[in-house]
């Protein structure tokens, strides 16, 4: 019996070992096909129609931004009362911010676009008919403040989520450029153009906004993107998950800290320079352009950050433009005013899309998908609450020093605060994700 057996193997292998057509056959097989190589963004049609309509609902934002107080202003005589506007559209989205995170994750991403979407452009659509009718009351007003944050808490994280779904992991670089140059074009644009058509009439840049609005809608109708599969989100943590996620990193908890700060001392920087620059003389279209300098050197910035990212290290990148934002608060204190706060703003602001992308990189990219919109709204409420905080300290320091003295003032404060975080090797050494993957 085992004879049969050993016999019956033999047979069966044999012709493996040394049929020549047979070995032929094997040695001809064909390899496996390489996967053919990405579309091109420029002709990626679904990361086009987003971007698009991305572009116009961030540019109709920017627009409100400034139509909004002004119409406030119009109609009330209040300084107060237009920046009570501004502040209940930013504490709704704060407020509302790690909600966001936890709906990006559990919901179906488009459908909660299209909603927020929607409510957007009712918002705006309904302050140019309330003036045909006559006049908005405050009450009005704050309430589209509301929606307006509350649309911004829902759809920060989607879309940015949908964005990155729609592209290849190589090209996530690139296609993050191409989204800070939407971002910093808007920036600039949004202001001036508001100003324009307010000019043109009250309800105008409400009717444009409104359009921007229904462009990203249509926008989000046309384009599907991959959602969370719920059953599987329960599984994974509250909404407070991105926290954790964040202050469990030896490396993010530094970074964000630098990114912070960088947040509040800006956002502290805009008053007693406006204060200053007005002292001198400086125009108040003077004060508006040399404050554009950031916006400008952000857009010029945005085709820089494959370049930047290869010379330095996420964490030494981080570093370099930190410290290179330290004496832009002594920009005013030097000769040529409006001019040199131009400039000194225009280098720091090169910077900033490099380090917009280093975070999705180093955060965003690192998570598993269903924690990804809790990481993004944790990110984006720890960034956002050093705004509103360094705007109040500014009136602060301006009620007990000089414009001067403020200024130096901030100054100081980023320069030590940036101190223990240059001091940590964990930032200095960090590489990017794609050479740790390499020399793994």
């Amino acid at each position: 019996m085992t004879e049969h057996t050993t016999t019956t193997a033999e047979r069966t292998t044999e012709p493996l070992r040394a049929d020549p057509v047979q070995a032929d056959r094997v040695q001809a097989a064909p390899a496996p096909a390489d996967p053919p190589p990405p579309v091109p963004l420029r002709r990626n049609l679904r990361f086009q129609a987003l971007w698009i309509g991305q572009s116009c609902a961030t540019l109709g934002m920017r627009i409100g931004d400034t139509a909004f107080p002004l119409l406030v202003l119009a109609l009330t005589g209040s300084s107060t009362a237009a920046g009570a506007f501004a502040a209940v559209e930013m504490a709704t989205a704060l407020l509302l911010g790690v909600h966001g995170g936890v709906v990006a994750d559990r919901r179906d991403r488009r459908r909660v676009l299209l909603v927020a979407d929607t409510a957007r452009l009712l918002a705006l659509a309904s302050i140019p008919a309330a003036l045909a009718f006559g006049r908005p009351s405050l009450v009005h007003l704050l309430v589209v403040a509301a929606v307006i944050g509350a649309t911004v808490a829902y759809t920060g994280p989607i879309r940015l989520l949908a964005l990155r779904s729609v592209v290849s992991p190589e090209q996530l670089p690139q296609a993050l450029a191409q989204d800070e140059a939407r971002m910093s074009g808007a920036a600039l644009a949004g202001p001036p153009l508001a100003g324009f058509l307010f000019g043109l009439g009250r309800s105008v840049p409400f009717l444009g906004a409104a359009f921007a609005s229904l462009v990203s809608l249509v926008s989000a109708l046309v384009v599907r993107f991959p959602s969370p599969a719920v059953p599987q989100q329960r599984e994974k943590g509250g909404a407070l998950a991105g926290f954790r996620v964040l202050a469990g990193s030896p490396l993010l908890r530094p970074a964000l800290a630098v990114l912070l700060v960088i947040n509040l001392t800006g956002a502290a920087l805009l008053l007693p320079v406006m204060v200053l620059l007005r002292e001198h003389g400086t125009s108040s279209g003077g004060i508006g352009l040399a404050l554009a300098g950031e916006a400008v050197g952000a857009l010029a910035g945005a085709a820089l950050v494959s370049r930047l990212h290869r010379l330095a290290g996420p964490g030494v990148l981080l570093l370099v433009v930190a410290w290179t934002a330290v004496p832009v608060p002594l920009a005013p204190l030097l000769p040529g005013g409006a001019v040199t706060v131009f400039v000194a703003l225009f280098v720091v602001g090169a910077g900033v899309p490099s380090l917009r992308v280093m975070l999705d990189l180093l955060v965003f990219r690192q998570v598993p998908d269903e924690l990804r919109g809790r990481v993004i709204a944790a990110t984006v409420t720890l960034l956002t609450a050093g705004m509103p905080a360094g705007a109040f300290a500014a009136g602060l320091l301006l009620d007990h020093l000089s414009p001067t003295a403020a200024l130096a003032s901030i100054a100081g404060v980023l320069a030590l605060a940036l101190v223990p975080a240059t001091a940590s090797l964990t930032l200095r050494r960090a590489v990017w994700p794609a050479a740790a993957a390499a020399s793994a």
